[in-house]
């Protein structure tokens, strides 16, 4: 169990509203044509708007203490039964619920909506759940009426006969999706506030749920959010669509109680703790340990770029500017199980995840955020978009977008793309007077059926780019395997970053996605 899925630890916060009234009582007061589900999110709306209007309040959790000191391995005994699941065998989606405890302490309230618009609260209950091996003693001590944890949803993504776990909704707004043949790796979050200020981080959560029961052959699960912070509010429908690829559609309804400094909207976050591109020596068998490589990003005008992700010495925030780009997400690019060497973990079978927007999001940046970390058990990646108009109180938005999961490969994309990034010291074997260690040798491969079809002889260029410093022994060459490989030496200023672009042209034509790296010195140290 990873650290990441307990990054909410006192963050999950109740003050869980109450519907008192069903859908269709409200509906007589809404617009005529109105479906259920729009009824539904416009009270969740005006629930959130009426809730930014008053003081955060934070509750505190109401569970039996044995359920708040568990262990891991108790948390991990308890087992909800396959049999209590909603919508069991009555539909092509199923939901199973979390036990509350351990690291979620505070429960979050779930209602089912009807298919006649009535909502129905689902209570918990232990009796929904096996409590195995060194857990058996907490069966008894069920005092807890608030709700779940958290749910999953199941569906049948890799055989008919199967529903598998599709997506998971568990700890302030974090969420995770699997496309077929995928293990659960990098997470979507509702909302992220102030990431990487020095005045600290807001964690917002989701604190009641509505799912709306699918028809028996539905292909689309609607549900529903009720978002809460100290600083901001949200109202979100989600729109669920496992398929060749798992999509979700979503939608945010955002209310600010206070000024906001940083607004992070579709945030993803992930792990990277080593790859081809590490400059320290990692003690380990495994080649690389990554649930994402890198950041692409197409921007507004189509130029996709590529940003591999690193683990650095100190924490690094970079972003790329924009207005209204056409997506962006984290990828697990390389899927060659040699690479990593695990087959517990399946590092080669994480999904990658793609933000769509819809609408105008406007001028912002997408801002990357590395934090240093010794190990593989904690998320170390966040990206994010950054509006450039400060949300202020009293101020309400709405950001809808499209999040996919997918492999290696966005299918509008049909540039040649990087594959690997490495990186040493320039020094050549045996050098007299050998450049310093801060003089760095870079080499990126980018693989291609249009570059593979190219004869060596073809007069490629590598147009590079960089914000510091200078370079040498620029060279291009074509591989044995087809890929063809850009090599450089760099040498920084002052010990500055440097924030370099590069990409292949033949003549007038481009050839590649664009490689963007940041390069600090302080990273050897």
């Amino acid at each position: 169990m990873r650290n990441r899925a307990f990054l909410s630890v006192g963050l999950v916060v109740a003050i869980l509203l109450i519907l008192t009234t069903s859908v269709r009582a409200q509906q007589a007061t809404t617009n005529q044509g109105k479906s259920n589900e729009q009824v539904l999110f416009d009270l969740m709306s005006k629930r959130a708007q009426n809730l930014a209007a008053q003081s955060y309040s934070r509750d505190e959790p109401d569970l039996p203490e044995s359920w708040k000191t568990m262990s891991y391995r108790q948390y991990r005994a308890i087992r909800f039964k396959p049999d209590q699941a909603l919508w069991n065998e009555q539909s092509l989606f199923e939901v199973q619920f979390f036990h509350p405890g351990f690291l979620y302490q505070q429960p979050v309230e779930i209602e089912e909506v009807n298919n006649d618009g009535m909502n129905k609260l689902l209570p918990f209950s232990a009796s929904q759940f096996n409590y195995d091996a060194e857990a058996a003693p907490l069966a008894s001590q069920s005092t807890n009426r608030k709700g779940y944890a958290g749910f999953r949803v199941h569906y049948p993504l890799n055989r008919p006969d199967y529903k598998d776990e599709v997506a998971v909704f568990q700890g302030a707004s974090y969420f995770r999706l699997v496309g077929p043949n995928q293990v659960y790796g990098l997470s979507a979050r509702g909302l992220a506030i102030d990431t990487a200020e020095t005045s600290g981080e807001q964690f917002p959560h989701f604190k009641r749920f509505w799912l709306v029961k699918p028809e028996p052959n539905d292909t689309k699960l609607v549900f529903f959010a009720l978002l809460d912070s100290p600083a901001v509010t949200g109202a979100y429908r989600f729109e669920l669509s496992p398929g060749s690829d798992t999509h979700m559609q979503v939608t945010a309804r955002l209310f600010a109680r206070q000024d906001v400094k940083k607004l992070g909207i579709a945030p993803l976050t992930s792990m990277f703790f080593y790859g081809e591109n590490k400059v320290r020596h990692v003690d380990d068998f495994r080649p690389e340990i990554h649930d994402s490589d890198g950041v692409l990003m197409q921007t507004a005008h189509g130029e996709w770029i590529w940003r591999a992700l690193k683990n650095p010495r100190h924490l690094q925030v970079t972003s790329l500017a924009d207005e209204n780009p056409k997506g962006f997400g984290l990828l697990q690019r390389d899927r060659d199980f040699v690479n990593y060497q695990d087959s517990e973990a399946k590092y080669h079978q994480r999904p990658s995840m793609w933000i769509a927007p819809q609408g105008n999001w406007g001028k912002g940046r997408l801002e990357i955020a590395e934090i240093p970390t010794n190990n593989e058990t904690n998320d170390n990646i966040v990206t994010y978009w950054v509006p450039e108009t400060p949300l202020k109180a009293g101020e309400q938005r709405e950001f809808s977008y499209r999040l996919s999961t997918f492999d290696s490969q966005r299918p509008e994309h049909h540039l040649a793309q990087v594959v690997s990034t490495r990186i040493g010291w320039s020094a050549l074997p045996g050098e007299h007077n050998a450049p310093t260690k801060a003089e760095r040798q870079f080499v990126v491969d980018f693989a291609a059926p249009i570059l593979a079809k190219l004869d060596s002889a073809q007069p490629i260029d590598a147009a590079l780019q960089l914000s510091a410093g200078s370079h040498r022994d620029l060279t291009v060459h074509k591989l044995p395997n087809g890929q063809w490989r850009v090599s450089f030496k760099l040498k920084p200023a002052d010990q500055k970053p440097v924030d370099m672009r590069l990409q292949l042209k033949l003549r007038n034509e481009t050839l590649s996605e664009v490689w963007n790296y940041v390069w600090n010195p302080t990273d050897l140290k």
